[in-house]
């Protein structure tokens, strides 16, 4: 469900016509519906609501600062993967007891300043990483909270690229070794350990491998406890996946159904890590066409967005519905949508049935909102794009579109290139 729905042939954001924000701010740019993303969060946490818990938005998906305000404004979290992730949600206001902080290469500044920030736990991925934490927390005379990622070797069934249960995956320590390197920590004086944490990839459209993981999960708390652990916090990461195309994933409200069945009355905080779940469907990216090119071949529309604005394409081969602003009626061919950048993979979708199109109109890429923005770089020298959130009747930029001086900030030219 989302917020992008045509008025008459006008496609509108909320209350908003595409086309007006279009006019004001010119094109590429991020669009987001505030009641989406509010509607997304509140479906996912409350299926939860019987349960202790605590929903840290994934942080990677889309970074924001008003996006980040939002979710803290209703009691969320952030999964977080980096120093500048955290920076991001200490400004937006969120809670630094409601972060978590995961990722296979934490450096030791990050790591300090993760712990002076007061978060709730570290993910640890590697025994070095937890003997590095340890040096930083007693240097600072405090204690590190942690959880070990475990990796159960369930098949997600999802893009190779986002798969991260695997035992041939870079991510987590093998579920057969975690009693050891529970014990390695708790003998650590620095080292407070409180959870398990597991996230098997992501894009999921099934419950089927959540299950298994969790099932596998629970022997290992079983067996921590037993151990004579306290295990408090059980991180079952994110991952849950969105319609794109034809996809069929479940509500949030079936997959929190089978967790609970799973996992029972196990007096654990669960804790959740959702971002495409939340941000996919609630943003697009509209672009303008420039030119229509044919060939012998085939035909392009050639638009003002690329690969660099939006990655998932050229990356994955990820499909993204592509719909005009203004419905015009004509009739439809097939075409490919491709952008300036100088590669044969900047396209944003190929062989697809377009109306036919003309310089100057509008385009929507659909589902845009997670790893849309965060993964856009400046490639060919182009300045990233701006970000508009919509809220009824009234919109307000975001992020604002770089300029060419912005390219350049933070160069510098040696002396010792001389002048011309």
């Amino acid at each position: 469900m989302h917020h992008f729905q045509y008025i008459g042939d006008r496609l509108h954001c909320e209350d908003v016509p595409v086309e007006g924000i279009a006019e004001s701010m010119g094109t590429p740019f991020y669009l987001y519906s505030h009641a989406t993303l509010a509607q997304h969060f509140r479906a996912f946490d409350e299926s939860f609501r019987d349960v202790a818990h605590l929903t840290c938005f994934s942080v990677k998906s889309n970074s924001n600062l008003a996006i980040l305000r939002l979710f803290a404004g209703k009691g969320g979290g952030a999964d977080i993967v980096s120093g500048g992730e955290l920076y991001r949600c200490l400004a937006a206001g969120v809670r630094p007891e409601k972060i978590v902080y995961s990722g296979v290469g934490k450096k030791p500044e990050e790591m300090a300043y993760a712990l002076d920030s007061g978060i709730l736990m570290f993910n640890i991925e590697s025994g070095q990483e937890l003997k590095a934490l340890s040096n930083i927390a007693n240097e600072k005379g405090t204690r590190a909270r942690v959880a070990f990622r475990v990796n159960p070797d369930v098949d997600p069934r999802t893009h190779p690229y986002i798969s991260t249960g695997l035992k041939e995956n870079k991510f987590g320590i093998d579920i057969h070794e975690a009693p050891k390197w529970y014990k390695t920590a708790a003998d650590l004086p620095n080292i407070d350990v409180v959870g398990v944490s597991c996230h098997i990839g992501s894009q999921l459209t099934e419950i089927s491998p959540f299950v298994e993981a969790l099932r596998k999960l629970k022997g290992l708390i079983e067996r921590l406890k037993a151990d004579g652990h306290s295990i408090r916090y059980l991180d079952l990461g994110g991952g849950l996946g969105i319609t794109y195309n034809h996809e069929t994933p479940p509500h949030p409200s079936q997959y929190a159904r089978a967790i609970k069945d799973e996992l029972g009355d196990g007096g654990l905080v669960l804790i959740f890590e959702p971002g495409r779940v939340i941000m996919g469907n609630a943003g697009v990216l509209i672009t303008r066409v420039l030119y229509i090119k044919s060939t012998s071949d085939k035909s392009f529309v050639v638009v003002d967005a690329a690969m660099n604005d939006l990655m998932r394409p050229a990356l994955y081969h990820s499909y993204h519905a592509i719909q005009p602003v203004q419905k015009t009626g004509r009739p439809e061919m097939e075409v490919d949508v491709v952008g300036p950048i100088c590669e044969s993979g900047d396209f944003l979708a190929k062989k697809r049935s377009l109306p036919q199109m003309q310089q100057g109109e509008l385009l929507a890429v659909m589902s845009s909102g997670a790893y849309g923005s965060s993964m856009s770089s400046n490639y060919n020298s182009r300045p990233r794009v701006c970000e508009v959130m919509v809220k009824g009747a009234t919109w307000r930029v975001i992020r604002t579109r770089e300029t060419y001086e912005d390219l350049v900030r933070g160069e510098t030219i040696p002396d010792f290139l001389g002048s011309f």
